[in-house]
Order: structure tokens, then sequence, then C-alpha cells
């Protein structure tokens, strides 16, 4: 939960309580992982070679973030 944000180049203030989107709830690592997800079009063969591992090791990766974020919509939903 957010509580606060500010904008740096005039300084204004926001305060309330705003939820963070499920993306923003991932880790970093989970971040990029999407990221090079998308920008090789949902290739796991294409990521697997960028990354120099197997493709059971990038799929597993993809289906552990998948498992993650249904966790996180489930709760976001409670």
């Amino acid at each position: 939960m957010v509580s606060e944000l500010t904008c740096q180049s005039c300084q204004t203030t926001v305060q309330g309580k705003y939820p963070l989107p499920i993306f923003l709830k991932l880790s970093q690592k989970e971040q990029e992982f999407i990221l090079q997800f998308f920008l090789n079009s949902g290739s796991l063969k294409e990521m697997a070679a960028q990354l120099a591992i197997s493709y059971p090791t990038v799929r597993n990766q993809l289906d552990d973030i998948i498992e993650r974020i249904k966790q996180l919509n489930t709760q976001s939903h409670e």
C-alpha cells in the first residue's frame, strides 16, 4: 500500500491509501523476467538463448511467476 506520492519536479504531494498494481508487488527479478518475456514476444526459446539457460529452466521460471501472480491476485480480491 502506498500512502504518499510526491512529484520531484514541483514537490506536489498526494496522500491517501493506494494499492500497488500486482506487477509492482513482484520482485525486481520477476519484473525483469516479465519485461524480457514481453520484449521477446513471449518466445521462451529466445529468452533461453539470451539468458544462456535451458528452455525448461525458463519455462519453470515463468510457471513460478504465474503462480505468484495468481496468489497476489487472490489476495487483492479478499
